[in-house]
């Protein structure tokens, strides 16, 4: 069963605000394909959240296109910013969705533009607890639900 990005953050509110947050830091995220060997092409991108969820649009021909029409697996990971060294509690994180890429293309659009839907299968952010001594790993999968660890 297919999970869409609105129906994971209706369901978990909290962790789908925090990793938006976290792409919202910056303007690019980076995004992993699959080329046609098998190894991993990364690329720059931009995401877009709105009613149809997690959207990720790119120019017609690309090869990060083809890529995903070819294997629907994807990975993106939010932009991330430099904390303050002496309160590393303070950092917002970082967040990653990797699932499978729907096209969603228009071909009767006026928009030369590929777009792509992300179902995701694993959501997770990362960040440093209040007093900066341990990393949190918060994750979310559709068969397990949320799950926190703690590192350090």
């Amino acid at each position: 069963m297919t999970t869409t990005w609105t129906d994971f953050a209706v369901a978990n509110t909290e962790l789908a605000a925090t990793v938006r947050r976290c792409f919202g830091v910056r303007k690019h995220a980076t995004m992993a394909t699959l080329r046609r060997d098998g190894a991993p092409r990364i690329s720059g991108t931009e995401l877009v959240w709105d009613d149809a969820g997690l959207r990720v649009g790119m120019m017609p021909g690309t090869r990060r296109a083809a890529d995903l029409r070819r294997d629907p697996r994807v990975a993106v990971h939010s932009p991330t910013h430099d904390t303050d060294e002496d309160n590393p509690g303070s950092w917002l994180g970082e967040a990653k969705v990797s699932g499978r890429a729907r096209d969603v293309t228009d071909s009767s659009s006026a928009d030369p533009v590929d777009w792509f839907v992300i179902d995701p299968e694993e959501v997770v952010h990362t960040c440093v607890d209040p007093a900066g001594q341990h990393l949190v790993v918060t994750t979310w999968h559709p068969v397990r639900g949320v799950q926190q660890h703690r590192r350090g």
